[in-house]
Formats: structure tokens, sequence, C-alpha cells
């Protein structure tokens, strides 16, 4: 893999992309998992365009504003000093989306409220890799993509969704080439992409277990 390949792979799966391809997935191949089958397809896009702005956009632009404030040198975040401010920044954000797809988004929080119990998941990984950036530099892009492995994965276990299995397949292929190029671009040492991994996977395959 060379240098290139793996700053495109690093961009194309932002950590703050998963939530809105994890959701885009389950709306659209498992939709009765997150309560949207009643939902037409051009609901369900809307519905994933407020994600994306609540989970992406918004997050973003606080990150942006953080740059050009001269509060984190660089917007890839290199330092573990340039990640707590913008991590914690991003789960008031979440947290917020999470309350608000959950209680304050009526009928839909009633009809489908496994939105806000995946998003409030997608919280409590951020908030974990928040603190422990405190200390040390865990990958973010691993827990990103290791929460939506485990959502899948989950999902297949526990309600037997066949038609979500070769969706599976490319996930394992994709985290390979995600793991593969932080590597590559030497963002992080193996135990720290290993461990991100271990998290996004653990805490997303216990959410869809326990709480979906």
């Amino acid at each position: 893999m060379n240098t290139r390949f793996a700053q495109i792979i690093s961009v194309l799966l932002h950590p703050l992309l998963m939530p809105t391809f994890l959701l885009a997935l389950l709306f659209f191949l498992s939709p009765d998992v997150v309560g949207v089958d009643v939902l037409s397809p051009g609901v369900r896009i809307t519905l994933l365009g407020f994600v994306s702005m609540t989970t992406f956009v918004v997050p973003a632009l606080g990150i942006y504003y953080l740059y050009r404030a001269n509060y984190v040198k660089s917007l890839h975040l290199d330092d573990l000093s340039d990640r707590r401010l913008p991590y914690f920044i991003t789960v008031l954000f979440y947290a917020f989306a999470t309350y608000f797809f959950r209680f304050r988004l009526p009928p839909l929080s009633e009809i489908a409220p496994e939105i806000g119990i995946v998003l409030g998941s997608i919280t409590v990984s951020i908030a974990l890799v928040a603190l422990i950036s405190l200390l040390w530099k865990i990958s973010a892009h691993s827990v990103g993509i290791g929460g939506m492995l485990g959502a899948v994965l989950g999902i297949v276990i526990k309600f037997g969704h066949t038609n979500l299995l070769y969706s599976l397949i490319v996930l394992i292929i994709i985290t390979g080439l995600l793991i593969s190029a932080r590597l590559k671009l030497n963002a992080h040492t193996p135990a720290q992409a290993a461990a991100g991994l271990c998290l996004g996977l653990s805490i997303s395959l216990c959410t869809i277990w326990w709480f979906v």
C-alpha cells in the first residue's frame, strides 16, 4: 500500500463518517432492526441527512473552527495534545444527537428508538476515546470501523439477517485496509490500532445484543 492510497482510505473512512455509513446500511438493508421499515425510502434518506448533519457536518465544522482559532495545530489531529479538546467537543455534539433522536423527535422517537440507541453507543465509544486520549493515542479510525463491524456482526448473529453477510465480508476487508493505512502513515502503533478495533467492536456488539 502506497502512502497516497493510505491517505485516501483514511479520509474516506474518517471516524465522523461512520454513523452515517452505518445507519445508511441499516436503513436500507435491515430497516426492521432500527424501526424504519414503515418509512418510505425518501423519508429514510431525509432522516439520514439529519444524522449526517449532526454527526459529521457540525462536528467537522467545530474541529475546523478550533484549527482556525489555533487551538489545534493540524486538522489531522496527529499530536496527542491536539486530540483532547476536539474529542470532548465531539462527544457533546454526539450526546446532543443521541438525545435529539431518542427523546425529542416524536413520533420517530417512539417508532425507531433504536436510532438513538445506536447513536448512544457511538457516543460512549467517542467518550472513551476522549478519556483514553488524555494519556494514550488510541486509534479513532479503528474505533469507528470496529463499531460498524460490531454492529453488523451483532445483527447477523442476533437476528439472523443473512442479507448482511456480504456487507460483513466487505467490512472485514475494509477494516483490514483501514488499519493497514493507519499503520502505513505511522499514525498509530499496532497496539493502538488493535485497541481501537477491540473497543469499537465490543461496545457496538454489546449494544446490539442487549439493547436493540
